[in-house]
């Protein structure tokens, strides 16, 4: 049995956690005003970089010592401008909140899945010098570490076998390597309609590497339920933050709240609970709303080009 407990508010208020009871962090914070994903959420950069100082100060006080936090997370062009969000958060998370860098690795995407956009194709319609911008096919998951020991050696023999890694997968599929080959989640997939979701497998790869049967996993921007979904696969308990309250619905659709899964009938039921506080927002029909009009802007321009 398992409990899962999602909350929605502001993640850089976990009050409802105590100090050191997580054993792993797996999240992707929201892309910085990105165009088609979340087109003029934040005020300024400084808005945004002032939520992951404030969610990063609540999970160093959450996470155990010793245990890790991992960030999925990219760099974003933004009306031309590229911002160093990957750098930006680990001066953050080391400098300013305390971690250590532990770990970076790239996640690659398939090739298959870009097409030439408006972006890379420039310098086709311009075979000329400066006239180059890359299609992005990476993104970056970013480790970092509490300060403190973790003693293995307190891990129950039964717990520890549980928690075992299969090592020919591990072989196989190159978990070893410091860049991962995993399929993207793509646009016609059911979760991707509602944000921007990163693959199971990314996170079932962390969650496996990095926590055992039993300890709780935090995600502070659970947007559709990712990280909880899997964590809850893999026995392990999970605890998520969202503050759009308008991703309830999917959220608890897809961990199965207010209906046990056949799981749960053979090894007990899971304890799942929904906390509402008054710092929810509702963002999504906005956001949905600004990206058609982006969309729409997009199409047009495109038709235009086709007819000059």
């Amino acid at each position: 049995m398992v409990f899962v407990k999602v909350v929605f508010g502001d993640a850089r208020n976990m009050g409802e956690l105590q100090d050191g009871s997580v054993h792993l962090v797996v999240t992707s914070p929201p892309y910085y005003n990105a165009p088609f994903d979340f087109p003029g959420l934040f005020p300024s950069y400084g808005d945004y970089l002032d939520l992951l100082r404030g969610v990063g100060r609540e999970i160093y006080r959450v996470l155990a010592p010793g245990r890790v936090a991992c960030f999925v997370t990219q760099d974003v062009r933004v009306e031309g401008r590229l911002y160093p969000i990957v750098s930006d958060l680990i001066h953050i998370m080391v400098y300013e909140v305390g971690f250590e860098y532990q770990e970076k690795i790239v996640w690659r995407k398939p090739e298959g899945y870009i097409r030439i956009s408006r972006r890379s194709g420039v310098l086709i319609q311009h075979p000329y010098p400066m006239y180059y911008y890359p299609d992005n096919i990476y993104e970056e998951i970013v480790v970092f570490r509490k300060p403190g020991e973790f003693d293995r050696t307190k891990v129950p023999e039964h717990v520890r076998e549980r928690s075992r890694i299969d090592v020919r997968r591990f072989q196989v599929e190159k978990w070893y390597l410091s860049v991962w080959d995993i399929k993207n989640v793509l646009p016609s997939e059911k979760w991707s309609k509602y944000t921007a979701a990163f693959p199971e497998e990314l996170v079932q790869r962390l969650v496996r590497l990095y926590s055992y049967v039993g300890e709780t996993v935090l995600d502070p921007f659970l947007g559709t339920g990712t990280t909880c979904a899997v964590a809850r696969r893999l026995e392990r308990n999970c605890v998520g933050y969202e503050i759009d309250l308008e991703l309830r619905e999917v959220i608890e659709e897809r961990l199965g709240i207010g209906k046990p899964s056949l799981t749960e009938y053979t090894r007990g039921a899971d304890v799942k609970e929904v906390v509402v506080r008054n710092d929810a927002r509702r963002l999504r029909t906005t956001l949905r709303e600004r990206i058609e009009r982006r969309l729409n802007e997009k199409n047009e321009r495109s038709m235009r080009d086709n007819h000059s």
